[in-house]
């Protein structure tokens, strides 16, 4: 049964369904009712809910997994309700309505800071770069479009006491694609970014992200660079009470960020400029103000520590005298006039403040703006567009100021476009199924919107009044202007309003206003209201960052060159404001919405704990309730005739198992045979519509009791047939059984009989053979009587015979034994007389023979051995043998040199003749010769056909190289030597630079070298005279000095002789003459103690003398 549940594959939102899917069909429809549903949906780890086509998000606070590759492939091309609820299928309907139908489409994520907007909106970029086109380029746009959100998240967002990763802009992504589905590129739009965190943080919340994790992350090296220390404590604007976030490692996020950056195309120029001034704007907060009063008792502030102040622009570049007066006077420009004043601490620590908050946001707009340079599409054809809106919900806090007020306006635009697009989208579908339309009553926050934006009396309106009023103007005269005019507005209160029922309302203070928004009232603290609007920074300010040196800072101070000076007051924050919302607003309306509605189910971040008033409290400002009732107030449940034909035909007869006709017509069919009322449903185009879900409620009930019923059917089919099969398979298995057997049988009773006819026919044959061999002994014994009886008879005639020739021959016999008698004593009588004449000389040669014998068998136990080195020989025995002793001492040498030739290979007789040949030449006539001997001759030392240094110079010789070696070149000018490479081949010797390796220097046939000079001494220096009036005489004669000499001379003498058949002349004196060019030089040898120790030296003595140094032996 495990098995078959893992494979149960869900049709229908209805199937397995834990609570209401589909919060249209929840009945009874109560807030009571909606809130249980959801908890009884989270407690089962269900976090999404429909909405019709609108997804309610319940944050986990945990890791599920509902995220998978394979969750990705199951809701790919699926119906938005086949499938249980999931972020998913909004994702993959949005997506193919872009893809197949050509409509744009936008996403909006709302929900208060914790509710899981980010995860949320990473969750539907993650889902549409799994499911659009693959290839490299592709692949590269999908990566940078994902690799911006850590990007931004760093930036942007920050630790509030609801949310470890809390949002603190607004974020509008438009990712554009190509006509086949494939993205190309993207736009992010931000809003409101909260820059008043970067000076001031609440109790319990941290700074923006990025400062603690380049204060974690950063290497000691770049923390030195940016002139920061990696303790928190020593800044002051980032707050110590929840400086780390449990479970986060801001060393590892900042690691991150930089590959982000890098992949998003950032250069590491400006990464680091982006740091550098994210480090300005920590070393900012430490900038401290002192008081000074001047003559005209004036107070006016100074810097405390310039320090801080020195490192902040060696930072930005920036001249400290010019920030410093930034911070200590003010330049009021009007008209052509100039009035500069001083300023007191409080706006000294004002200035600094609004630096580091317009510094800080200029930054993170240049951030944004770099970011969809890097990800903008390259091409200019027609796109399509899905957007992306992750953007503050709406926001309730025990103080409300400026910011929570543009935020609610802008939800409140935003649930205003939210109504006319569900009603608009429910209107389109009626009339294109051909369903009457009637009109639906719903709450019109429009005349809030108009309270808030009307250009004449509406809220924002006045507050920009105020801010550009001359005189003097405060919170309060705002909040008095506020009172004259809005007070007959049915969704203002003030206590300070015309309207008496305020009045003795305690909850309302004298410094608040409150709205009553479509998701409840509002509070409103007015103290603020007019600075944060204003969003003032004094221009010398602004004109002393445009001063900076440093390029990025430079560039988001535009407004501080003094050639651009416009005097006109720039925009106020809330007016900004409007204009993107409006801007937002209408490029929403041109898309097809899709929404997510967030919500957080507990305070404490916990997972597995709902709180029922919290998750109230986000149902109501999310206007959910009023979601289902204007997708309800018509018909609460739709679907294709085919889907809801092939889900309910099991109820009837006529339709089940298959309908032949068209769809519509069997679910006529259906609902007729199953008396539903004609007013609960109605027919349209290609969909059924019923009105109460009580209908669909009924029509599920029905069928679950059906499928019971059905699977019973099945069930039974399946035993009879189980039991049908078991019973053929016994009965096919007794046939096969019985068959086996009978055939076991006859085998084992014809075996018996052939077994006993066997022994029967054995017994016969046997008989048989025993009578014919009864008949062939006696045949046999007759022939034998009659042999024997012949035999005797010719034995005994054969015995008589050799009696008789016995006889004859033993008379012969003895004739011839009395002969030879006779015989012998003749030859004896002869012999004794022979031997008294010779037995001196026969004993003498026997003698003889006999010495000889024993010699040569002693000379065979005593041999040497069969080197050819050894000259030992057994001495002589006697004196006699002298001349055949020294011959067999010859011969046996003789023999032993043959022998050990003939163990030599054709190589190493070459090299025993270049030996014996070195002999020669040099034996008993130069003194470094015997150290030579033990050497072997190896000829290329340099390996040429090897080393890949000398692979030029290898290929510049064409004949085989007989010697190759470093050798120094005596130059004649001071008696130093330079290396070169000597190589020796069969017709020439050449010299090459050794330090490049392949430049040839010199190269001289051998038949026009005349003759080689030396010394008798121990050293390696030789002379290499070349036939005057050839091309090689052109540069004289070589002098050069080598280690090997006794080869090189050698192998030279041996070439020149294989190739002119004359042998080069060796001249061996210890003073011979040189010819340089035109000139003759002396080189003579002198025996002494050289400096450089056992090496000999060369000196020039003169210009026709070189003196060569040769260690004493």
């Amino acid at each position: 049964m495990g098995d078959m549940s893992k494979m149960e594959v869900k049709t229908s939102l209805l199937d397995n369904m834990i609570g209401v899917g589909d919060m249209v069909l929840l009945e009874p429809l109560t807030e009571k009712s909606f809130i249980e549903n959801l908890r009884k949906r989270f407690n089962h780890n269900e976090i999404y809910t429909y909405i019709g086509s609108v997804v309610i998000s319940i944050n986990p606070y945990r890791s599920l997994p509902i995220y998978t590759p394979d969750k990705v492939e199951e809701y790919r091309n699926r119906n938005f309700y086949e499938l249980s609820p999931h972020i998913y299928a909004l994702a993959d309907e949005a997506y193919r309505s872009l893809r197949d139908q050509d409509k744009d489409q936008c996403i909006l994520i709302t929900g208060e800071s914790g509710a899981g907007k980010t995860e949320a909106s990473k969750l539907v970029m993650s889902y549409v770069a799994a499911v659009c086109g693959k290839g490299a380029e592709v692949n590269q746009v999908k990566e940078q479009l994902l690799q911006s959100n850590p990007v931004l998240e760093a930036f942007g967002n920050a630790k509030t006491v609801r949310n470890d990763n809390s949002s603190r802009f607004g974020k509008y992504m438009d990712i554009e694609f190509d006509f086949k589905g494939d993205p190309l590129g993207g736009v992010i739009s931000n809003y409101l970014l909260e820059k008043s965190r970067v000076v001031k943080q609440p109790r319990g919340e941290r700074n923006f992200h990025i400062f603690y994790q380049l204060l974690s992350g950063a290497s000691e090296d770049m923390l030195k660079k940016l002139k920061l220390e990696r303790d928190f404590s020593k800044y002051n604007y980032l707050s110590l009470d929840s400086a780390t976030v449990t479970g986060v490692d801001d060393a590892s996020c900042f690691r991150t960020v930089k590959n982000a950056m890098q992949i998003v195309g950032f250069m590491d120029d400006e990464t680091q400029s982006v740091l550098e001034l994210v480090g300005a704007v920590l070393k900012l907060g430490n900038i401290e103000f002192k008081p000074e009063s001047r003559v005209n008792e004036v107070d006016e502030s100074r810097v405390k520590d310039k320090n801080e102040l020195k490192e902040i622009c060696e930072l930005l570049g920036i001249d400290q005298s010019v920030l410093e007066r930034a911070f200590s006077f003010r330049t009021v420009e009007a008209k052509q006039e100039k009035v500069s004043t001083t300023l007191n601490v409080a706006q000294a620590y004002y200035a600094r403040d609004a630096l580091a908050k317009n510094l800080y946001s200029r930054l993170f707009t240049w951030l944004v703006n770099r970011i969809n340079e890097s990800i903008k599409a390259q091409t200019k054809k027609r796109k399509k567009v899905m957007g992306v809106l992750d953007i503050y919900g709406f926001e309730i806090f025990e103080e409300n100021s400026f910011e929570q007020f543009i935020i609610n306006y802008c939800n409140e635009k935003l649930q205003q476009i939210f109504i006319e697009l569900t009603l608009k989208e429910e209107q389109e579908e009626y009339i294109r199924e051909g369903i009457e339309w009637t009109h639906i009553e719903y709450f019109n926050n429009s005349v809030i919107c108009d309270l808030i934006e009307n250009n004449t009396n509406g809220i924002m309106a006045m507050l920009d009044e105020e801010c550009l009023r001359p005189g003097t103007v405060t919170d309060s005269t705002f909040l008095e202007k506020l009172n004259q005019i809005c007070a007959d507005h049915q969704h203002f209160e003030s206590r300070m309003s015309k309207s008496s029922k305020f009045l003795n309302d305690h909850s309302l203070p004298h410094n608040c206003f409150r709205i009553q928004h479509y998701a409840g009232k509002v509070l409103y603290h007015v103290d603020g209201f007019v600075d944060k609007n204003n969003d003032l920074l004094y221009r010398d300010l602004s004109q002393a960052m445009w001063k900076a040196n440093h390029s990025l800072i430079k560039s988001l101070f535009p407004d501080g060159n003094p050639a651009k000076i416009n005097l006109k007051r720039p925009p106020t924050a809330g007016s900004q404001f409007k204009a993107s919302v409006a801007t937002l607003m209408k490029n929403l309306q041109t898309k097809n919405p899709n929404y997510i509605r967030c919500i957080k189910p507990n305070d404490q971040k916990a997972s597995h704990i709902f709180t029922d008033s919290l998750v109230c409290h986000q149902v109501r400002y999310l206007g959910l309730m009023e979601n289902v009732r204007v997708r309800r107030a018509g018909y609460a449940f739709r679907q294709p005739y085919e889907a809801c034909l092939e889900r309910y035909k099991m109820l009837c007869k006529q339709t089940w198992p298959h309908w032949r006709g068209q769809a519509r017509d069997g679910v006529e069919v259906l609902l007729k045979d199953l008396q539903i009322p004609a007013e609960e449903y109605s027919y349209g185009r290609s969909k059924i519509f019923i009105r109460n879900p009580r209908t669909l409620f009924s029509l599920e009930e029905q069928r679950k009791r059906r499928l019971h019923g059905l699977a019973t059917l099945i069930q039974k089919i399946f035993r009879g047939w189980k039991a049908r099969t078991h019973f053929l398979l016994m009965k096919s298995s007794q046939v096969t059984v019985a068959a086996w057997y009978r055939r076991y049988a006859q085998q084992k009773k014809y075996k018996k009989t052939k077994s006993s006819a066997v022994i029967v026919q054995s017994f016969i044959r046997g008989w048989k053979a025993r009578k014919i061999l009864r008949e062939l002994k006696y045949q046999k014994r007759c022939k034998e009587a009659v042999t024997t009886i012949g035999a005797y008879w010719h034995g005994t005639q054969a015995r008589r015979e050799l009696k008789r020739l016995k006889e004859e021959a033993r008379c012969k016999h003895a004739v011839d034994v009395i002969w030879a008698y006779w015989l012998g004593l003749k030859v004896r009588r002869e012999y004794r007389k022979f031997f008294r004449a010779h037995a001196g000389k026969r004993i003498y040669e026997f003698t003889i023979q006999r010495i000889i014998q024993k010699y040569f068998l002693e000379l065979k136990n005593k041999m040497p051995s069969m080197s050819p080195c050894d000259k030992t020989w057994p001495a002589r025995p006697y004196l006699f043998l002298d001349s055949t002793h020294k011959e067999l001492r010859r011969i046996f040498h003789l023999w032993t040199c043959k022998k050990y030739r003939g163990q030599f290979t054709d190589q190493k007789k070459a090299i025993y003749k270049e030996k014996l040949e070195a002999s020669e030449i040099f034996k008993d006539k130069k003194a470094l010769y015997p150290s030579s001997v033990g050497q072997p001759f190896q000829g290329d030392y340099l390996e040429i056909n090897k080393n890949p240094r000398y692979q030029k110079l290898n290929s510049l010789v064409e004949e085989k190289i007989i010697f190759a070696d470093i050798v120094n070149k005596i130059n004649r000018a001071n008696g130093k030597g330079a290396q070169r490479i000597f190589l020796l081949t069969k017709n020439k010797f050449m010299l090459a630079d050794q330090k490049s390796g392949h430049q040839v220097k010199s190269i001289v046939p051998l038949a026009e070298l005349t003759s080689v000079s030396m010394s008798a001494q121990s050293d390696g220096f030789f002379a290499l005279r070349v036939k005057e009036g050839t091309t090689a005489a052109a540069k004289g004669d070589f002098l050069l000095n080598s280690e090997r000499i006794i080869e090189i001379i050698t192998k030279l003498h041996r070439a020149g002789l294989d190739l002119t058949k004359e042998k080069i002349q060796i001249e061996i004196t210890d003073e011979f003459l040189v010819q340089f060019k035109q000139d003759k030089v002396c080189v003579k040898f002198i025996q002494s103690n050289p400096k450089n120790g056992t090496m000999a030296s060369c000196k020039r003595k003169n210009n026709r003398l070189l003196e060569v140094t040769v260690p004493s032996p």
